[in-house]
């Protein structure tokens, strides 16, 4: 294979790994600072964009009948092979089947299902969540109380879920700074510790 079609086949395995990550990653060359700078390896990193590529479409082919349409949406998330279910659900019955598809994708070491029950949000607040998710990682950098990229920031209607592998103390710094950002009505910790 070429330089050039090489370069650009990584970059397309890479685009999913950049949702949600900071910083942005613009040249080839910087996908490799940002596994260097991730706490998990780069085996589990390629893990997590495939779990949750896997989860996701376990979940299309069995909620994308028209019924569902106007009444699911779920985001899926994966840190360090655990999985974050948020989104909104029409009931119980689909979100405990969707929790219990995720916990059944290969590699999946847990699941926390955060869907809520109720009608899904609107488009409008889902721009407001982007806007959200990125005043809380420009404030994790102008803060400067550690490396941004350990912490993944993730907002549905307004909920701040904070994932990663962190210390107590950055744990508790990110949770502060994300709780005092205009428009976050509540944080969600769903971090692994390493001390």
């Amino acid at each position: 294979m070429k330089k050039r079609e090489l370069l650009w086949v990584s970059l397309v395995l890479l685009t999913p790994a950049l949702h949600g990550c900071f910083p942005a990653i613009v040249a080839g060359g910087g996908a490799a600072v940002l596994m260097a700078e991730d706490r998990r390896s780069s085996g589990t990193y390629v893990d997590d964009q495939n779990i949750e590529l896997k989860v996701s479409k376990a979940i299309s082919e069995k909620y994308s009948d028209k019924k569902y349409e106007d009444t699911v949406h779920i985001d899926v998330t994966s840190f360090n092979r655990f999985v974050l279910l948020d989104g909104e659900v029409p009931d119980q019955a689909a979100k405990d089947d969707i929790g219990a598809l995720a916990l059944g994708v290969v590699g999946v070491r847990n699941v926390q299902n955060e869907i809520v029950i109720g009608p899904i949000t609107s488009g409008g607040t889902r721009t407001s969540d982007a806007y959200i998710t990125s005043k809380v990682k420009a404030r994790f950098t102008s803060e400067n109380k550690f490396q941004p990229n350990h912490v993944k920031v993730v907002t549905e209607n307004g909920v701040v879920f904070l994932m990663g592998l962190v210390k107590h103390k950055e744990g508790e710094d990110a949770a502060e700074i994300a709780s005092t950002t205009n428009g976050v009505t509540r944080v969600v910790k769903v971090f692994e510790y390493i001390d």
